[in-house]
């Protein structure tokens, strides 16, 4: 059970970190972009490290506050939720 919840938790990370590369290269070779809300919603399913890493790594959405606070935002509320569960 638990490898299950890792390999979904590594999943959607991965899926996060890869839509903000997919994005950035879309940006510079002038494609359909995708759009800032599912960007976010794709660090929702305690996926910010992967949205996160992906923004640095990739250079990307940097310079957007909805991004640059929004990010760690989820993940304090996501860490502070998971928290009070296990308490």
């Amino acid at each position: 059970m638990m490898d299950r919840i890792i390999i979904l938790l590594l999943a959607a990370n991965l899926l996060s970190f890869a839509l903000f590369g997919l994005d950035k290269w879309k940006a510079i070779h002038g494609y359909w972009r995708i759009s800032e809300k599912t960007l976010l919603l794709s660090a929702l399913p305690a996926a910010f490290p992967g949205a996160l890493t992906g923004m640095y790594f990739f250079h990307h959405k940097t310079r957007h506050r909805k991004f640059v606070y929004g990010v760690p935002a989820i993940g304090i509320v996501e860490i502070t939720a998971a928290m009070l569960l296990v308490l």
